[in-house]
């Protein structure tokens, strides 16, 4: 009885340790080096789905056994999942690099040669193709002066003016 019992507690638990899906975008206008610095947030696991569908093997950003394979395949999902214009016009993201936080993965990517924003448009599909209650939420400062919003799956595009 109390074998069975512990076994639901745990299963009851387990589902309310994670029971959303979410990301958190930071996007910073650096006026002095005319980039844009973008950081985003994910659940690692949620991010390690997403990125093994379709392969073979199931991807490690925890302990990946290629360093640079993880990274190459971090930011092609990023370039497809995350896209920029800046006052209208498609930008090119760079690759910084990501790190494992607790259970978290951040990614960094920039953008350069971005003296000015007037107008910043994102398009934002970060982990849709695994999960359809996915929720991106999206911070964008400018001029010190900081915007915020949120899409959710299916919805993926945001646009801030300043």
């Amino acid at each position: 009885m109390v074998t069975g019992l512990f076994k639901w507690l745990t299963v009851a638990m387990v589902s309310v340790v994670h029971p959303f899906f979410v990301s958190v975008s930071e996007v910073q206008h650096n006026a002095k080096d005319k980039t844009l610095e973008v950081s985003i947030k994910l659940f690692i696991d949620d991010f390690e789905k997403a990125l093994s569908a379709g392969r073979e093997t199931a991807v490690d950003l925890s302990a990946p056994k290629d360093q640079a394979k993880a990274n190459e395949l971090v930011f092609h999902y990023l370039q497809q999942h995350f896209k920029i214009k800046v006052n209208g016009q498609p930008v090119t993201l760079e690759f910084v690099g990501y790190e494992k936080e607790k259970e978290a993965a951040w990614c960094y990517v920039q953008v350069t040669n971005v003296p000015n924003v007037q107008k910043l448009e994102i398009a934002n599909s970060l982990l849709y193709d695994a999960f359809d209650k996915q929720i991106n939420i999206m911070h964008v400062t400018v001029n010190g002066e900081r915007k915020s919003t949120k899409v959710g799956y299916p919805e993926q595009n945001a646009a801030f003016s300043w």
